[in-house]
């Protein structure tokens, strides 16, 4: 999992990409392929 500074850039990488907000971080999720996933915060 990729930890970064602005999210913004990753989620358009791919087009399943997914943003989640979960104990106040924000996730990029991608169900197909999870080699995308990344944190923010």
């Amino acid at each position: 999992m990729k930890i970064r500074n602005s999210i913004r850039s990753l989620r358009e990488r791919h087009r399943e990409n997914r943003i989640v907000r979960r104990r106040g971080r924000i996730y990029i999720i991608n169900k197909k392929n999870p080699r995308f996933k990344a944190r923010q915060g």
